[in-house]
């Protein structure tokens, strides 16, 4: 470490030197520290490390250390991706989010006498600058998991060989031990051997990709997510279970009502609301959020809770969940169910007429949720009680006494019990319209972004893949729990306790320039000068208007947020455009609200069970660790939930090969374009060899393919007709072609250039790439970067 260094803030130049030096990971407290920094010199010095960040000067892990940009951290994870002939092992960043290119890193064992690593080892490093490159010095190994190899076997002579459902990985690979599979079947195999004779192991056989529900299991496998429990976590969950509720808030007398989507597999939150009568707030209201109260079952250092963090959060599939807890807790005890006694904590509001929250209160209480409610449903009681659409808001025909000839008209029933309507909808809609107000004031960022939804049928098989639909009543719930996390945060900031914020950065200068660059395309003016607030955003989707490039438009702004992450640093929301947010409505699928739970235990001495459910002084010092740790599940969990819809799609399409969809261009590279089917999503390529003899030049600054002797043009957002000539469920990959195939190569195959993946495993004929003289070059003769636009 550094020493004698002059206190008072120090210069980008002293930061930097700072980082470089020091033999630790080198964070904002570690800098503080270093030049004595204390009080309104901290806050200073925060501004200046997010002005550097923002310069492109540092770059940092979410709430951790900072690096130089382009750098590598101190300590860090390392995946062995080669080891030459020489034995010379070489790795490079689990995780890399710099624009720069990702740096081969040399790994320097002890000893000498052979190396103890192999290709796809994860492990924990130390890392120093060396000449022009970088070394890594061992810690640690870590589990495997991710470094197993996910593919089909196939059958190819007399030779079996794995082809890895990974799109990205175009290499197969031959496999030396083929154990009890067969052609066809669905493995994990470990990498073995040295290059050039890298070859696969089966470890495990995971049946027909093709089958129904194959695609999360896909998923699952590959991301290394733990999908079954230890038996001792089950064991502990079912004794759990059966804890009585004890002395807690009665509030089984209020119609609290839980409304979910109508395929919810848990339901951990539930609400209330009526107008205020109390001095101070007339006009307003009062109302109720109630949330599982999952530390009362989870403790901390127990088995569950071990498990659990693990786990970090559920992770949603079409066909199944993997829970974070076990089922007992998840989808029985914890699960808010109609008729049933629930213990809940509960976060008491109090809103003015204006629609801002003038007070809260927390609680642990007993509740009986009214009903459990689809969001469609409610949606459709409130539209009947207030007579919209084309429900009527009038009694129903009374029945007459018929004839034995006809029968009796019989009036439809209600989505939602009457009484229930006017005691508990109607309310919660009324104050909900105030929150709205606010809302609107505040001015969060609004990015209208489609939801895909894939139905099944009871055999896994699909029924359909449509956008899922945007509901008041959707709006009514996220609003009603942004409240309560709102409240959470302030309420364990009022007590000075540990927070576990959801913590939302503006976006960087970086991500600024080049949003600039791209709306410059479309004519569209965008200042770097002004203060970037989410409303900046919104005024850009408001200039665009209903133009066919809007969905495109979004979908940049979208990317040029940064990715929102958990720590006990207070960062503020960008997105939400709040100062103070933590997560505290969804413990039975989320970590991070387990911990807040906790801290409002412990701060303020909710139960008798303070010491055994509130947050521990272990807990409290791993804080940085858990919130990175989360953070890192959290988006695996999001990678596999998309790939897995992306594999649900191209099934679904998968009957529609040859034949032309609507599409959208979602990004153009020198090497072809990507395009998305309307309404459907999945994302496709559209190989330049394809699009004829004609040369194609590549401008980079507009996105955009050119035909130099047609001046036929490819660029974002814009919308034409495609083939479909490839959709492989197992990748989760599409292809696509013009309609005239690139120079008719699609009417020579009889308008079906699918690429056949046969069952048995066998290599089919791939007939869809075409041979097509088309070729692309980057501006001024530069091949621009390889990467998936359109994702």
């Amino acid at each position: 470490m550094a020493k004698n260094r002059q206190h008072g803030l120090p210069s980008r130049e002293q930061i930097l030197d700072f980082i470089a030096t020091s033999d630790q990971p080198a964070g904002k407290r570690e800098l503080a520290r270093a030049f004595g920094l204390s009080g309104a010199d901290k806050q200073a010095l925060k501004i200046l490390l997010r002005d550097m960040a923002d310069e492109g000067l540092i770059e940092g892990s979410p709430g951790r250390a900072f690096h130089q940009a382009g750098g590598i951290p101190k300590v860090t994870v390392l995946r062995v991706k080669d080891v030459d002939d020489n034995g010379q092992i070489w790795a490079v960043p689990e995780r890399w989010e710099s624009e720069a290119p990702v740096p081969a890193i040399r790994v320097l064992e002890r000893g000498g006498r052979g190396s103890a690593l192999g290709i796809g080892d994860r492990i924990l490093a130390r890392t120093e600058q060396r000449g022009n490159g970088y070394a890594a010095h061992p810690m640690k190994k870590l589990a495997k998991g991710e470094d197993l190899v996910l593919g089909v076997v196939h059958l190819e002579g007399d030779r079996y060989w794995l082809r890895p459902v990974e799109k990205k990985e175009r290499r197969e690979l031959p496999i030396s031990e083929l154990g009890e599979a067969q052609p066809g079947d669905l493995v994990l195999a470990e990498r073995t051997g040295r290059p050039p004779r890298i070859s696969a192991r089966v470890s495990d056989i995971l049946g027909d990709p093709f089958a129904p529900r194959s695609f999360s299991l896909i998923a699952i496998h590959k991301h290394g997510i733990p999908h079954e429990f230890p038996d001792r976590v089950i064991e502990e969950a079912e004794r759990m279970a059966g804890l009585p509720l004890g002395d807690r808030e009665d509030l089984t007398h209020i119609p609290i009502v839980a409304i979910d989507p109508a395929d919810a597999r848990d339901h951990d939150d539930a609400v209330w609301a009526a107008p205020d009568d109390e001095p101070g707030n007339e006009g307003g209201w009062k109302a109720i959020v109630a949330i599982a109260d999952v530390s009362f079952y989870v403790r901390p250092g127990s088995a569950l809770d071990k498990e659990a963090r693990k786990r970090g959060n559920s992770v949603y599939f079409p066909d199944r969940v993997v829970p974070m807890l076990p089922e007992t807790l998840s989808a029985h005890v914890c699960s808010l169910k109609e008729g049933e006694d629930r213990a809940s904590l509960v976060c008491h509001l109090r809103i003015s007429k204006a629609g801002e929250i003038k007070s809260w209160r927390f609680a642990r209480a007993r509740v009986r949720i009214a009903a459990n409610i689809a969001y469609e449903d409610a949606q459709a009681a409130i539209d009947l009680a207030e007579g919209k659409g084309n429900a009527a808001a009038e009694e129903p025909p009374v029945e007459v006494a018929s004839s034995p000839c006809s029968m009796p008209e019989i009036a439809d029933q209600p989505p939602v019990a009457r009484e229930l309507v006017e005691s508990t909808l109607k309310p919660l809609w009324a104050c909900w319209r105030a929150m709205y107000k606010a809302r609107e004031k505040r001015a969060p960022l609004d990015l209208d972004l489609p939801e895909r939804r894939v139905v099944l049928d009871e055999k896994g098989r699909i029924l359909s893949v449509a956008p899922r639909e945007r509901l008041d009543a959707h709006k009514l719930i996220e609003d009603y729990m942004i409240a309560a996390n709102v409240a959470a945060a302030k309420a364990l900031e009022a007590k000075k306790a540990p927070v576990m914020y959801r913590d939302h950065e503006p976006p960087s200068r970086e991500k600024l320039v080049a949003l600039k660059d791209y709306l410059k395309t479309f004519e569209i003016e965008f200042a770097l000068g002004q203060v970037i607030k989410p409303s900046t955003f919104n005024h850009i989707i408001e200039r665009v208007g209903e133009a066919d490039f809007k969905p495109q438009v979004m979908e940049q702004i979208l990317r040029t947020q940064t990715q929102a992450y958990y720590g006990p640093e207070n960062h503020g929301h960008f997105g939400l455009a709040l100062g103070s947010y933590a997560h505290f409505t969804s413990p039975i699928r989320r970590y991070a609200d387990l911990i807040v739970h906790r801290s409002l235990v412990r701060a303020y001495g909710l139960g008798p069970d303070v010491r055994e459910t509130g947050l521990t002084d272990s807990d409290l010092e791993a804080m940085d660790v858990t919130g990175e740790l989360i953070s890192q599940l959290e988006r695996r969990a999001m990678e596999a939930e998309r790939e897995t819809l992306d594999r649900y799609v191209a099934a679904y399409l998968s009957e529609r090969v040859g034949d032309l969809v609507d599409c959208r261009i979602t990004g153009v590279q020198p090497f072809g374009f990507f395009a998305t089917v309307e309404g459907l999503g999945g994302d496709g390529l559209v190989p330049v060899s394809t699009l004829g003899s004609e040369y194609f030049r590549y401008d980079e600054a507009s996105q955009t393919l050119v035909g130099e002797a047609s001046q036929q043009s490819f660029a974002s957002g814009q919308r034409l007709k495609l083939r479909l000539v490839e959709a492989n469920p197992v990748s989760g990959g599409l292809r696509f072609e013009l309609p005239q195939g690139g120079g008719g190569q699609a009417e020579r195959r009889g308008g079906n250039g699918k690429r056949t993946i046969r069952r048995d495993g066998k290599r089919g004929k791939d007939d869809a790439g075409g041979k097509g003289g088309g070729r692309a070059q980057g501006k001024r003769g530069r091949p621009g970067n390889i990467r998936h636009h359109g994702r």
